[in-house]
């Protein structure tokens, strides 16, 4: 079992940045991959980044490409996102995964944290 727990959402206006961060506990970190998805007011929940247990591969979704940056601390079993240049649209609730490979978390990941909500104003 692995334990997620995000933290770091808030406001913020447009053009602005936040940094979210998801510490793990539980099964070893150090082997799982892992990623960001988001979910907005009636829409359904979306992929954003993730970050393979290496931390060599990163891949993201082409909304927020150039704009957010995904990478992890393996020492510390913490995986951050820090969003810059932030839009209206990326207000939603954020959710950290967990799972075995890099494919998987960006799909469909076994282990999800309770979310953190981000808010960007106009």
């Amino acid at each position: 079992q692995v334990q997620l727990v995000e933290s770091g959402g808030g406001l913020a206006q447009a053009g602005g940045s936040l940094r979210l961060s998801c510490a793990a506990s539980g099964r070893t970190f150090r082997r799982l991959a892992m990623g960001w998805f988001r979910q907005a007011p009636g829409k359904e929940r979306a992929f954003v980044a993730a970050i393979d247990w290496q931390a060599i591969n990163t891949y993201y979704a082409d909304s927020v490409k150039g704009r957010f940056t995904i990478s992890r601390d393996n020492a510390k079993n913490t995986m951050f996102l820090q969003m810059n240049s932030l839009k209206p649209e990326d207000t939603a609730v954020y959710y950290c995964a967990v799972d075995g490979t890099s494919v998987k978390v960006r799909t469909k990941p076994t282990y999800w944290g309770q979310g953190t909500q981000v808010t960007v104003s106009s």
